[in-house]
């Protein structure tokens, strides 16, 4: 299979190939008179851009000058055996009369001239008029090259990108244990981490920093407004107080409580001295404080002591209320918005949106520099050799990754091949017609050579044939 390329602006390459026609009829199939299989189809896909290069003819590459001399020199022996056919059949023909067995010679000679003629008919209307003359159905290619443009495109596109070829091809693959057994190396292993950290890197480097800022504060703003927070916070508070997990913490206040109460009796000696009248003497001032912290102090002890003391109760009640509230009432859900936005406008959100980005760039960057230094932690490429072993050992994991790695190449595939189609499809379009044709011509015209030896050939054992049957008959 020979292959022709054309460069696209020394960028894109495109290659294609013809295979041999006199074997497998590739080329009847391009050019069947049937319509193409909806031409109209690809018009209506999606239009991929190529720029201004579709608007001109676009040349393909200088042809092999040996290919073209390999051609030539075929060509030179088909004419040269169809020349000696007719020299065969003149000499046979004079000398028939004096030598009557030479009446097979010209038979031959003549069926064979038939043959050869025909066939080098047939080969040159491919690709241009016979000897110039524009005789109905020929110069086939460069007529209809457009329409060989969408049939090879579908071809391609239905032979070769289909769903089910492309899983066929890779089930015997084993994608995911060779990129498991791949991965495990710590030499691959180092290099694919080498890679995701510059490439991390790379991408912090060119994003714009205000860009980026932006994309965080839409995305925390956008996701904060959507969170109704007074539903939210009763929902919280309903969690932490079922199965009365709240009186362990609140036996931890009251405890905090009376040590707090112990340890500022002074101080409440001294409010109660200063918010008595001056004429009440300093015993009953004592006796004052020493009733109140007692107090306190007493019903601290109780209420700690006792679970269902009417103070714990009240609690309880007071608590359940304030959670409904905050999950039904429209004023509580109005006031925690409001509170939300202007949280969310606050300056000082703005700002850890942009320490935030800063700090994950800066910690990017570092942690590339380290790794192609070859210092710092090696987490990536540890994490990897560990994935890779891990599925090694799992046949099952090893079988479920390379379905899901068939589907999705498949999948893949199968959604852009229309693409590919296309591709194939506008590039011949753009191709100049007789350029296309000559260029085809080189590719398998060496083996139309073999059809136009093989039709004088063929053709003078024809003749041969009916004329021995004839002489026997007569």
């Amino acid at each position: 299979m020979n292959g022709c390329q054309r460069a696209i602006d020394g960028n894109i390459r495109i290659n294609c190939s013809l295979t041999r026609v006199s074997q497998d009829n590739t080329l009847d199939l391009l050019l069947t008179h049937s319509k193409p299989a909806r031409p109209t189809n690809l018009d209506a896909r999606p239009q991929v851009g190529y720029g201004d290069y579709m608007n001109t003819p676009m040349p393909l590459v200088t042809e092999d000058p040996g290919k073209r001399k390999r051609l030539d020199n075929m060509k030179r022996r088909a004419t040269g055996l169809l020349v000696l056919a007719a020299v065969i059949f003149g000499a046979a023909l004079y000398g028939e009369s004096a030598y009557p067995w030479l009446g097979y010679v010209r038979a031959t000679a003549e069926a064979a001239m038939v043959g050869g003629l025909a066939d080098w008919f047939a080969v040159t209307a491919l690709f241009r008029h016979p000897l110039g003359i524009p005789i109905p159905h020929t110069a086939i290619i460069a007529r209809r090259k457009d329409r060989i443009a969408h049939s090879l495109g579908n071809f391609v596109e239905r032979n070769f990108f289909g769903p089910a070829v492309i899983a066929q091809r890779l089930e015997g693959l084993r994608l995911a244990e060779r990129a498991a057994r791949w991965i495990s190396e710590p030499a691959h292993a180092d290099r694919l981490s080498n890679s995701v950290a510059h490439g991390l890197a790379g991408a912090a480097q060119v994003l714009k920093d205000k860009d980026v800022q932006a994309l965080i504060d839409r995305a925390l703003i956008s996701g904060a407004s959507k969170i109704q927070v007074a539903p939210l916070l009763g929902g919280m508070l309903a969690l932490f107080t079922e199965n009365r997990r709240h009186q362990a913490l609140l036996d931890e206040g009251l405890r905090a409580l009376a040590n707090a109460v112990a340890a500022n009796e002074e101080l409440i000696r001294e409010r109660v001295r200063a918010e008595s009248p001056w004429w009440i003497p300093g015993k009953i001032d004592n006796r004052i404080h020493d009733r109140i912290v007692t107090g306190i102090q007493h019903t601290l002890e109780e209420v700690g002591r006792d679970p269902e003391h009417p103070l714990r109760l009240r609690f309880d009640a007071a608590l359940e209320r304030f959670i409904e509230h905050l999950k039904t009432s429209p004023d509580a859900a109005a006031r925690a918005a409001s509170f939300k936005e202007e949280l969310l406008a606050h300056p000082v959100v703005r700002e850890f949106s942009a320490s935030l980005w800063s700090d994950i760039k800066r910690s990017i960057i570092e942690s590339a520099e380290r790794q192609e230094q070859g210092e710092g932690p090696r987490a990536i490429s540890r994490g990897l050799q560990s994935m890779g072993r891990n599925m090694l050992a799992d046949a099952a994991l090893l079988e479920k990754a390379d379905r899901w790695l068939i589907g999705a190449i498949a999948d893949v595939v199968a959604q852009y091949r229309g693409e590919v189609a296309k591709l194939i499809t506008d590039t011949v379009v753009g191709w100049d017609a007789e350029d296309t044709s000559r260029k085809i011509e080189l590719q398998i015209g060496r083996d139309l050579q073999y059809v136009r030896i093989n039709g004088t050939l063929v053709g003078g054992l024809v003749g041969l044939v009916l004329y021995s049957i004839v002489q026997l008959v007569g």
